[in-house]
């Protein structure tokens, strides 16, 4: 780790630069305990139970299996750095410490949340924050890497070369160590040093309120039913019996490579499977030249795959998944300029970044409502929050004053609806 002489706390960032110059120094020195057997464990979580906040990382292997294989979770706790050997450990007790923990810190945390919920089986957590969504809040940009934010906000150069490395060996090796201490060891100073910034900007609570979102969106997907896993492929230009496929095979497909704990992606390709929804095969042969399923799991499951097809497509019209609706498509950008305005005219009220306002999955399923006359009740969940009031008394009548042309770029022109 190398440190840079810039000072980067400027006092119309932050109000208290010497409470974060005594925490990163402070950090610099912590006491680093490997936690590998009972005896340690206890100990860690008896200290984990005293703390108000903790700073988070998990480092896992997911090339061949279903299922990730934990290989360490390091814990920074502001006095302690503790790297819990998690293969040979029985961790029950420690993830509902966590569960039950003030706050948790992590920097970008979707792949360690989805570890976190699959081997604790603990209800959406609550107690998230997440610096990568505070530095897009602060700075515009989703998803700044630990290191850039490290850099931009602390001055502080780490080496991230190990990220790719064997997390199962051990002995680590130096480097290997010293990368997943790193990767906590500075986290508290950076959570600090934002929390400053969006303590003078008002944007505390609508920073937590979308890192507990988050979260409830990573546990939603961690725990989604096989037979839901379709809608992440589907298309609104499938027919109710395309989608029946889709829905069947997606579904097999997931509790296929839960069974034998290897990727989805060994057994069926994204490709592959859209390449089965648009032909249609009925046949071996035709699954064999007409799809891109590879050779070696068409022999191992061919036959099974074409009876799943063929029972979905003999399903009745009304046993089919509901059609998905058409998104907006027009060469007539008066809705979108119309709309981009409103999203920068309350950046400029908010300070919160146009692309953070407003995602664009969100936007099109605001459209969605809109345009179908769907209950409110529809709308993501990230628009009823603290975005509410300004969806409501904004956005929608600007939406509902464009109705007729949203309606003919989403092909209702001609209806009804």
């Amino acid at each position: 780790m190398t440190e840079k002489t810039t000072s980067l706390y400027d006092p119309d960032k932050v109000d208290n630069p010497q409470a974060i110059i005594d925490t990163l120094q402070a950090s610099q020195s912590l006491p680093v305990h490997w936690v590998t057997d009972f005896d340690s464990l206890e100990a860690c979580l008896d200290d984990l139970e005293s703390c108000e906040r903790i700073a988070l990382d998990t480092e896992f292997i997911k090339r061949d299996t279903y299922y990730p294989k934990l290989a360490l979770v390091q814990i920074n706790t502001g006095d302690n750095i503790y790297l819990i050997d998690a293969p040979k450990l029985d961790l029950t007790e420690f993830w509902v410490v966590l569960e039950e923990m003030p706050l948790m810190i992590w920097h970008a945390c979707g792949e360690d949340l989805g570890i976190f919920y699959l081997l604790s089986e603990c209800s959406a957590l609550d107690n998230v924050f997440d610096t990568q969504i505070a530095l897009s809040y602060l700075t515009g940009q989703l998803q700044m890497g630990y290191q850039q934010a490290l850099s931009e906000e602390l001055a502080i150069e780490v080496a991230k070369g190990e990220s790719q490395s064997d997390w199962l060996a051990r002995p680590l090796s130096h480097d290997q160590e010293q990368y997943a201490i790193d990767d906590v060891r500075y986290l508290l100073s950076l959570y600090d040093i934002l929390q400053q910034q969006l303590i003078k900007k008002g944007l505390v609570d609508k920073v937590t309120e979308d890192c507990q979102l988050y979260a409830k969106e990573l546990y939603e997907a961690a725990n989604i039913e096989d037979d839901a896993t379709y809608l992440a492929m589907a298309d609104f230009r499938y027919t109710g019996q395309q989608l029946a496929v889709l829905q069947a095979v997606s579904a097999w497909r997931e509790a296929l490579a839960r069974a034998t704990n290897q990727p989805k992606t060994f057994i069926l390709k994204k490709q592959a499977v859209r390449d089965v929804v648009t032909e249609l095969p009925t046949t071996m042969k035709q699954l064999t030249y007409k799809t891109s399923m590879h050779r070696s799991m068409l022999r191992l499951y061919g036959e099974e795959l074409l009876s799943v097809i063929n029972n979905a497509r003999a399903l009745t019209r009304e046993e089919q998944p509901p059609q998905i609706l058409a998104p907006y498509r027009s060469k007539d950008k008066t809705i979108s300029k119309a709309v981009q305005k409103a999203v920068e005219d309350y950046e400029q009220e908010t300070g919160v970044p146009a692309n953070v306002l407003m995602r664009k999955k969100w936007l099109s399923q605001l459209y969605e409502v809109v345009a179908y006359d769907l209950p409110l009740d529809d709308l993501p969940q990230g628009l009823k929050g603290w975005r509410k009031a300004w969806v409501m008394e904004t956005l929608i009548p600007l939406i509902e004053s464009h109705k007729e042309a949203l309606q003919a770029g989403m092909g209702l022109e001609n209806s009804n609806e």
